[in-house]
C-alpha cells in the first residue's frame, strides 16, 4: 500500500517542470564605500549615492593599510552594493546567496530588507533571498561588513594577525528547485561522508544527505547516491525512495561496501573517488551534489608517530597564513596554487592552516595533492568570557563545511588562550564535545604556548600541541633538547605535537656572527639566526619520534598590524618565504634538502655577500651525496658532515681580497650534474665593529 501511495504522489509531482540547480558567479558588478555604521544600514548606503568605488570581489579594504602601518588601519564598517536582473523564470525557484568569507561580521539586505547575518570572518554562510526578489525586474543587494574587534566574536583582537575587512572570498548565487539538497545547513554541501574499517581489502562508507522541501505539501522523491572512481566509473550505487515532509530538512542515509579500494596515501598516492547524490522528482533530476572521497585511516600513536593506513607516515609540517603583500586576504586561485606549489616543493607532507578556516579551494587542492591538513578556528591569543557561543558556531561551521575533505585529520580548538583558566578549560572541553558530536571520527587538538603538559588549560582535547620558540622568545636554541626529553620521561603517553617553532628573519639583515639566543625586541633580525634555529631544532625533532608531528612557523611572512619588529612595520618575518613570495630564505632550502625527494644543492648565505672576516665558514645543503666546492677555481678541502645527512660544512674558507666566486658541484642518482654558484666579497676587517655590536645583543653561542 505504501508503495502505491508513493508512486501516485511521485507521478503527480512529475506534472511540474523541474531542472537542476544553477550556481552563478556573483563576483562582478559591485560598488564599495567605507562609511560609519548606522542604525539603518540601508539609509546610510543610500546617502552615498554617486560616491561609490567599483570593485570586483574578492576584495578587502585593508590590502595596504593593514600591511604598512602599525595600529593604524581602517577597522569598522563598509558597504558593498550590487544590482542584478532577476529573470521571470525564477518566480517559483528558491534563490540563495552564498558568501565564502566576509570579514568579519556581515548583514545582507535585499531590496531594503535584512535577509541574513553572520558573525565570523573565515567561514562561509548562505542566506535565502528568493522571497525578497522581484522577478522580471532589477534587484539590489547591500552587504554591510564590519571588521571591528569584538569581545563576542573570535578572534577578539588584531594582535597576532589582522582580520581583513570586506567580501574577500567569492560570492555565489544559487538558484534551486523547491526541493533540493540543503544549502543553508551551515552553508555546507548538505552531504556528509563517513568511512570505517578502511583497509586494502575493503572499506565501509556511509553517505548522509540533508534534503530540503520548501513547499507546503509532502513530495515523493528518489535519492540516488553513487560512488565513482577517479575515471568516473561507478563503483557502488544505491537508490532510496523518500517522501519529503513539508517545510523542513530531513536526512537520508546510504551505506556502501567498497571492495579492494585504492587508498588515499598522502603525497605518494592521493587517490580520490567521488560521491554523487542526485535528487529526482517526477522522473527528473532536480538537484545534484558531488563530493570527494579519499579512503584512508589516520592514527596518532603517542610516543611513536603518525600512521596513515597502518603505515608510519612522516609529518613534515608547515603553517600557513592566507594573506600576501598588496592583496591582503583577497586571493585568487592562482595565489593559492602558488602557495601550494611552494609547500609541495619544500617537501612538506602536512600543513597547519592557522589560525582560522581557510578557503575551500585550498582544502580541495590539499585533497588532490595529498597534503594532510590541520584545520582550526580563530580562538586565539586572548579570552574575554564573551566568545563562548561564537566559538561553538565557528567550530560547527568549520566542521560541516569541510566534513568531506579527506586531507583533514584534526579540528583545532584553540591556540594560546589562557586566563581565566577555569573558563578557558571548560570552553575547550565543550568545543571538544561539539567536535565529537559533529564528527566522532577525527581528532581534536588544542595548543599551548607553555612547555608544561600539566598547564591548567591543557589536556582537554585528543592531541596536545605546544608552541616553543627556544632561542627567540625564550631561553636558547639548544634548550629544545631537555624540554623534549623531560616530556618523554614525565608524559610518555601524551600525544604531543610541536605546533610552532622558529625565528624571524629579515633578508636585508645579514651577519657572520650568531649566538644561541637573539634579543627579539631589537631591530636586527639576521637571516642567519633563523637558519641556525631551524638547522639545529629540526635535527633534534627528526630523531625524537615522541613528537608525533611538528609544524614550523611559518611558511610565508604575513601581516601583524599591531607590531613593528625587525625594522619592518606590521610584519611577522618567521616565514621561509617573504611576504611577496619572491625570496626563499636559506631555511627553505634546509627543509627542502631534508624533506624533498627532489635533488637539492644549495650554498647558504648568498645574501651575506659582503663578508666580515677573511677566514669564514661555508655551509652547503645537499641530499644526493657529498658536494665538491671550488673557491676561485680551486677545490676546497676539509668538508665535514653534521646535524643531518644533508648538512655539509667547510669550516675554514680563506677569502681573497675583492671578489670570490664559489661553485658547488655534485652528481645526483640519475647521473645529472647539479651546480650552485654565488659570489662573496671581502674588503678587510672594517665591518667588525658592526659585528661586535651584534654580538653584544646576543647571548654567547654554541
Amino acid at each position: 500500500m505504501k508503495t502505491k501511495i508513493f508512486l501516485l504522489l511521485f507521478l503527480l509531482a512529475g506534472r511540474s517542470t523541474m531542472a537542476a540547480r544553477e550556481v552563478l558567479d556573483f563576483c562582478d558588478g559591485w560598488v564599495f564605500r567605507k562609511m560609519p555604521a548606522a542604525a539603518d544600514a540601508m539609509q546610510t548606503a543610500a546617502a552615498w549615492n554617486g560616491r561609490w568605488d567599483s570593485v570586483r570581489v574578492p576584495h578587502t579594504w585593508n590590502a595596504h593599510d593593514m600591511q604598512r602601518n602599525v595600529n593604524s588601519f581602517y577597522e569598522g564598517v563598509a558597504y558593498y552594493r550590487k544590482t542584478f536582473e532577476v529573470p521571470a523564470a525564477w518566480k517559483d525557484k528558491r534563490v540563495f546567496l552564498r558568501f565564502e568569507g566576509v570579514g568579519a561580521c556581515a548583514e545582507v539586505y535585499v531590496n531594503g530588507r535584512l535577509t541574513g547575518s553572520h558573525r565570523g570572518g573565515y567561514s562561509a554562510f548562505a542566506c535565502e533571498i528568493g522571497k525578497e526578489l522581484r522577478a522580471g525586474a532589477r534587484n539590489e543587494v547591500v552587504v554591510k561588513a564590519d571588521n571591528s574587534a569584538r569581545p563576542d566574536v573570535i578572534p577578539v583582537n588584531h594582535q597576532l594577525f589582522g582580520v581583513y575587512g570586506g567580501i574577500y572570498r567569492p560570492v555565489w548565487l544559487i538558484v534551486a528547485e523547491p526541493c533540493h539538497i540543503a544549502v543553508t545547513d551551515c552553508a555546507s554541501s548538505g552531504m556528509y561522508i563517513t568511512q570505517h574499517n578502511v583497509s586494502r581489502s575493503g572499506a565501509e562508507v556511509k553517505v548522509r544527505v540533508k534534503l530540503s522541501n520548501g513547499t507546503m505539501r509532502p513530495v515523493p522523491a528518489l535519492l540516488e547516491t553513487c560512488v565513482s572512481d577517479a575515471e568516473g566509473r561507478p563503483v557502488a550505487t544505491e537508490r532510496r525512495e523518500v517522501i519529503l515532509s513539508a517545510q523542513g530538512l530531513q536526512c537520508v542515509e546510504s551505506e556502501f561496501r567498497i571492495r579492494r579500494p585504492r587508498l588515499w596515501q598522502g603525497r605518494r598516492d592521493p587517490y580520490l573517488y567521488r560521491v554523487t547524490a542526485r535528487l529526482v522528482t517526477g522522473g527528473r533530476t532536480v538537484d545534484e551534489c558531488v563530493q570527494p572521497l579519499g579512503l584512508r585511516r589516520f592514527e596518532v600513536r603517542a610516543g611513536k608517530g603518525f600512521y596513515l593506513n597502518g603505515e608510519r607516515y612522516p609529518m613534515y609540517g608547515v603553517t600557513r597564513h592566507q594573506d600576501r603583500w598588496g592583496k591582503g586576504c583577497a586571493l585568487s586561485r592562482a595565489d593559492h596554487d602558488e602557495d601550494l606549489a611552494a609547500i609541495m616543493d619544500v617537501g612538506a607532507t602536512t600543513v597547519r592552516l592557522a589560525h582560522y578556516q581557510q578557503a575551500d579551494y585550498f582544502y580541495s587542492r590539499c585533497d588532490s595533492l595529498g597534503l594532510i591538513v590541520w584545520a582550526e578556528i580563530p580562538f586565539v591569543n586572548r579570552v574575554t568570557g564573551r566568545e563562548w557561543e561564537n566559538a561553538h558556531s565557528q567550530l560547527r561551521e568549520l566542521i560541516r563545511q569541510n566534513f568531506n575533505h579527506p586531507s583533514i585529520y584534526v579540528w583545532g580548538l584553540h591556540n594560546e588562550v589562557y586566563q581565566p583558566h577555569a573558563y578557558t578549560a571548560q570552553l575547550t572541553q565543550s568545543l571538544h564535545d561539539l567536535a565529537k558530536s559533529e564528527d566522532p571520527d577525527r581528532y581534536t587538538a588544542s595548543v599551548n604556548g607553555y612547555g608544561t603538559a600539566g598547564h591548567p588549560v591543557n589536556l582537554n582535547a585528543d592531541i596536545q600541541g605546544m608552541n616553543r620558540y627556544f632561542g627567540w622568545y625564550e631561553k636558547r636554541i639548544g634548550d629544545i633538547v631537555p624540554w623534549i626529553e623531560g616530556l618523554e620521561k614525565e608524559w610518555p603517553d601524551l600525544p604531543l605535537m610541536l605546533t610552532e617553532y622558529g625565528a624571524d628573519a629579515n633578508p636585508e639583515h645579514q651577519t657572520e656572527f650568531t649566538g644561541e639566543a637573539l634579543d627579539w625586541t631589537g631591530d636586527f633580525y639576521p637571516e642567519q639566526f633563523q637558519t641556525k634555529t631551524h638547522e639545529y631544532q629540526w635535527s633534534v625533532i627528526a630523531r625524537h619520534p615522541y613528537i608525533v608531528a611538528s609544524y614550523l612557523w611559518n611558511m610565508f611572512d604575513f601581516a601583524c598590524p599591531m607590531w613593528k619588529r625587525g625594522g619592518v612595520a606590521a610584519r611577522n618575518m618567521k616565514g621561509l618565504v617573504t611576504f611577496d613570495r619572491k625570496t626563499r630564505k636559506d631555511a627553505y632550502y634546509w627543509y627542502k634538502a631534508n624533506w624533498s625527494e627532489a635533488p637539492v644543492l644549495h650554498m647558504t648565505e648568498r645574501r651575506n655577500a659582503d663578508r666580515e672576516t677573511r677566514v669564514t665558514r661555508l655551509t652547503v645543503y645537499c641530499n644526493v651525496g657529498r658536494p665538491r666546492v671550488f673557491l676561485n677555481g680551486r677545490e676546497l678541502e676539509g668538508c665535514r658532515k653534521g646535524l643531518t645527512d644533508v648538512y655539509y660544512v667547510f669550516d675554514r674558507v680563506t677569502l681573497a681580497d675583492g671578489e670570490n666566486v664559489l661553485r658547488a658541484v655534485v652528481t645526483d642518482r640519475q647521473e645529472n650534474e647539479l651546480t650552485d654558484t654565488m659570489t662573496w666579497h671581502y674588503a678587510g676587517e672594517k665591518r667588525r665593529v658592526g659585528a661586535a655590536a651584534v654580538r653584544e645583543k646576543e647571548h654567547s653561542g654554541f
